[in-house]
Order: C-alpha cells, then sequence, then structure tokens
C-alpha cells in the first residue's frame, strides 16, 4: 500500500462518510463528564457505559477475548486469547450479564425453551445470519472508545509527570493526534487527557464470586464519569498525515499532507491541562515553531524523533527522500542533503533505540534500509525483498536493540535480526537472510506496528482488516497439550489455523490505522481507526 494511496483513502472518510461523527466525545462504561477549553472547538461528549448496551453505538463492536476458563491460566502456557460474545438480536435486549469466555448464542433446550449458551468466536469463523457480535467485558481490564470531530488518523502519547509503571485505577493518559478534515482550514492538532479511566466492570453471574480481593475492590466506583479534556490547536497548513511526540519534552512535530513538516511547541497546553486553571496561550496565537521546507511539498507520514540524541527529526517523504532536522540552540535547522538509496515512497523510519545516528527506514520499493547520518549518501544495510509487497511499517525494539519488526501490504508480520541482516549484507554472497519470525494472520495490509516497551518478545500489530493483534514471540504450540484440553488441535479445534503466538485479537473499529502501548501505564494499548480511538488494557497484557 503506497503513501499516496492511504492518503486519499483518509480523505474520503473524512469528506464523505455519511456516518463519520462530527462532534468528539468519549465512550465506554459509564456516562462520563467533558471539559472543553476551546470556545470554538466542538464540545467532547462521554456517553460511557459499564456494560456496552445491545442498541448503542456500540451493539455490534467485536472484540476477542481470552479463551481459557476462570480456573485455567492460559495466558501463561501460549493459548490464544480470543474468544467473543454473541447473541442474536432479540437476546440481545433481555440477555442481561454474558457469561465469560465465550459468545452467547440463542438456542433452544430439551424441553423447547429458548436459552443462551456460549461458543468461541475467531475472526475467519462463520457467523449466523441471526447472530450479532458482541463485546465481552471479561476479556479485559480496561476498555474505553473515543469519537472525534474527525478521524484522526495519526497520533502518539504524551508522557506526564504523573509517574511511571502505573497500573492502579483509574487511569489518566495524555494523546496528541491530528485531524484529517474536509477542509485544510477545519484540521486541528488536538491535546488531550483522558482521566478517571476506571477499570471495566466485569461480566459476573449472580452466584459468580470475584476472582480475587482486588477484583472486589475495583469494582467500586466503575460507574463514576471519566472525563476528557482536550486544547485543539489550528492546523490549516492541511490534513494530518503523521504526528509524533518529542521522548521527554512538550514539543510535537506533524508531517501535513500539504507537503509540510511542522514543529509545535505544545508546553502550555499540555500545562493547562495537567493543572487546571494554567493560563495557555490562545489556540489561534500557537503557530509552528519550526518547518522544514526541504521536502519541497511532496508529502509524506515517515517521521521519528530519536530517543537517544535530543531533537533530532527524521523525515521521509513519498518521492524516497529522507532529510535530517537537529534543534539549534535558538531554533532548528535541516540538513539540505537528503538520504537518497529508495526508489519509492518511505513509508516508515525509526531511530535506533541504542545509537545517536541510526536509524532505519521502509518503503514501497519492498526495501528495508539501515542508515547512518554521518553518511547520508549510502545506506549501511540493504535488506532487499523485505516483503512480497510494500513494506508499510517498522518498529525497532527498545529493549533488544537489534530486532527489528516490519509489516506489509500483503498482510504479513516479520522480525528481523539486525545482526544476521548486517552479516549477510557484508558477506560475498549478499543474499536476503531469513526472518527471525514470520506471522500471517491478517487479512489486509498492516497500518501500524510496534514493540512492547519493555517486554522484549511482545509486540502490537493492526491491519485493514479491522483488527489490532497482540503477539509473544517467546510462545511455542504444544500439539500435545492442545489436544488435551480440547480433543483436537490446530485448525481441527477452531476451524481456523491461529499461531500460537497470536495472544489477543481486539477488533470493533473501522479500518484501524496506528497503535502504540502506553509507555507509561504498563499493557495498556491505543487504537485510532476511521470511526475514532480505543484505549484498553487486555487482561493478558
Amino acid at each position: 500500500m503506497s503513501s499516496k494511496k492511504r492518503s486519499a483513502e483518509s480523505t474520503a472518510a473524512a469528506s464523505s462518510d455519511p456516518t463519520s461523527p462530527k462532534r468528539p466525545h468519549l465512550q465506554s462504561s459509564s456516562t462520563a463528564s467533558a471539559t472543553n477549553n476551546g470556545a470554538d472547538e466542538p464540545e467532547f461528549e462521554d456517553p460511557w457505559e459499564d456494560e456496552i448496551e445491545s442498541d448503542g453505538e456500540f451493539g455490534e463492536v467485536v472484540i476477542a477475548e481470552d479463551s481459557s476458563d476462570d480456573d485455567e491460566d492460559e495466558g501463561d502456557d501460549g493459548e490464544e486469547s480470543d474468544a467473543m460474545a454473541v447473541d442474536t438480536e432479540e437476546p440481545r435486549k433481555k440477555k442481561g450479564k454474558s457469561k465469560r469466555n465465550g459468545v452467547t448464542v440463542l438456542a433452544d433446550d430439551e424441553d423447547g425453551n429458548e436459552e443462551l449458551e456460549e461458543r468461541v468466536y475467531l475472526p475467519g469463523q462463520e457467523i449466523g445470519p441471526d447472530e450479532v457480535l458482541v463485546v465481552d467485558n471479561s476479556a479485559y481490564e480496561m476498555l474505553h472508545a473515543m469519537s472525534v470531530e474527525w478521524p484522526c488518523l495519526s497520533f502518539d502519547v504524551l508522557r506526564d509527570g504523573l509517574g511511571e509503571d502505573r497500573r492502579t485505577f483509574p487511569m489518566t493518559s495524555f494523546l496528541a493526534a491530528g485531524s484529517q478534515a474536509d477542509s485544510p482550514k477545519a484540521n486541528r492538532l488536538y491535546l488531550m487527557k483522558l482521566s478517571h479511566l476506571h477499570r471495566t466492570k466485569r461480566d459476573r453471574g449472580p452466584d459468580d464470586e470475584p476472582d480475587s480481593d482486588s477484583d472486589a475492590d475495583s469494582d467500586e466506583g466503575l460507574d463514576e464519569d471519566p472525563v476528557l479534556e482536550h486544547r485543539a490547536v489550528p492546523h490549516e497548513m492541511g490534513g494530518v498525515n503523521r504526528v509524533r511526540a518529542a521522548p521527554g519534552e512538550h514539543v510535537v512535530a506533524t508531517w501535513s499532507d500539504s507537503g509540510s513538516v511542522m514543529v509545535w511547541d505544545v508546553a502550555d497546553q499540555v500545562a493547562a491541562l495537567e493543572k487546571p486553571g494554567t493560563e495557555a496561550r490562545a489556540a489561534k496565537d500557537v503557530k509552528p515553531m519550526y518547518t522544514v521546507k526541504q521536502h519541497k511539498g511532496v508529502e509524506g507520514f515517515a517521521m521519528d524523533w530519536s530517543r537517544v540524541a535530543k531533537g533530532k527529526l527524521i523525515t521521509g517523504d513519498v518521492s524516497s527522500k529522507i532529510y535530517l532536522t537537529s534543534r539549534t540552540p535558538t531554533s532548528y535547522t535541516t540538513d539540505s542533503t537528503p538520504f537518497a538509496g529508495h526508489s519509492s515512497s518511505v513509508e516508515d523510519v525509526q531511530w535506533s533505540p541504542s545509537e545517536s545516528t541510526v536509524f532505519a527506514s521502509c518503503s514501497s520499493d519492498r526495501t528495508i534500509r539501515v542508515w547512518d547520518t554521518r553518511a547520508p549518501k549510502k545506506p549501511q544495510v540493504t535488506l532487499t525483498n523485505a516483503h512480497p509487497q510494500d513494506v508499510n511499517v517498522i518498529s525497532w525494539s527498545k529493549s533488544v536493540d537489534y530486532l527489528l519488526a516490519s509489516g506489509g501490504d500483503e498482510g504479513g508480520l516479520a522480525v528481523w535480526d539486525l545482526r544476521v541482516v548486517a552479516a549477510s549484507a557484508s558477506s560475498k554472497a549478499g543474499s536476503r537472510p531469513d526472518p527471525a519470525a514470520t506471522f500471517k494472520w491478517h487479512k489486509a495490509p498492516i497500518t501500524s506496528v510496534e514493540w512492547h516497551p519493555t517486554e522484549g518478545s511482545v509486540l502490537v500489530a493492526s491491519g485493514a482488516d479491522d483488527q489490532v493483534t497482540v503477539w509473544d514471540l517467546s510462545v511455542e504450540r504444544d500439539p500435545e497439550e492442545e489436544r488435551e484440553v480440547t480433543g483436537r488441535t490446530g485448525k481441527e479445534a477452531l476451524g481456523v489455523e491461529v499461531p500460537p503466538q497470536l495472544m489477543f485479537v481486539h477488533q470493533g473499529q473501522s479500518n484501524v490505522k496506528e497503535i502504540h502501548w502506553h509507555p507509561q501505564l504498563p499493557g495498556v494499548i491505543v487504537s485510532t481507526a476511521y470511526d475514532g480511538f480505543n484505549i484498553f488494557k487486555t487482561i493478558n497484557t
């Protein structure tokens, strides 16, 4: 999938989809309040609900959950977490509480009376004509959804000063996102604070006991209102293709579909969200502190800030050019010489997590290249035919610095050991090395991939098939255990072939474009799609 094609899809979704929401609001597990700090901005509304009702906006949401029983810990031994709740239109109105770990289906008992039974659902399985997929809250520690004024197809998590490794509820998260509106002047750069994010209420029967004392305690306050506050900065230069926040500071870069890369100082806006009553510049007075002009009006999507060299920004465009921007004592400056080597659109770039001068790029020319900023004329390593089609996204592991993950237009995921790639490139044979791992589950192009911030074997990916998937490379299939538990193995047990490394499948959004782990909330994932955001934590992350 080329960047130009994705851009066209984004514009179409923003301008012609009659179901696209025009007012941003949050939705989840209780009715929430909202605070709008921009006088000229639409108000964020928050109809959150603890139990997702059948007739609400989430009535037909599809979200996978743990397929294990309550007394089994399959997250540890590698079994997949992807059961669903499914019921028919009629029982949806009367089902009350849904059972854990399954799909609720209307059926007749031996006496001919209607009753609800369960079965597991996995993407790829057939669904009956009268069945409807509904979320099973027991698959999640937390699940919230947020609709926006216009589709925000890129975002980033803003680090806050509330502390690291925060595991208690309610949670708070800060995000930066950019819109894809129907006209350039309608676009906004959003700075958002999502607070009072409570644990999702577990579906339990009247005779069920809490799984633990912590579960019992966490049920208190579930009906309290989550709160969404935001500041909106005009982004009249066009729709926002990509948003990236500089690590450790409130500086945000945006890639505009008009071909400009802009750097914004959003410290005032974030401070106003962190501390109510803090004065900030009026939205109309917030202007870019720097604009990269070297791309000369050519749009792009590839952009990343270095986590090692503060103030270093790398950007790539659809004409195959990559430019380095660096902070100066007073502003920023962009090198005039591009990194030239790709023969087609640069789809993604990633800085090395450990080296200040090294970054990787991927392209629709099907290659992945590793560069050194001290030698821009030639890549240090070129991995040809990394995917059979365009290489859309890459992610460099922050905890295992020789692992790079990639996702392609064919729907495949690959994990590369860069030590092997470099050794192969320097050998006389120069043949393409095999990836350390490959996964083929998604049925459409991979749109985003990201390694877990601290777990070296875990990553999350999203695809144009409306799925967000969580993977653990350390898991191996145990056919004997599968047969012992289910009486069958693999495809014969589930109807579809499920990779043992696939730990969770999250669905319910339309055309997911980007996902990120929250670096300060362990296990929390944020995803954005044409129809808004999800922020969630599964029971096995």
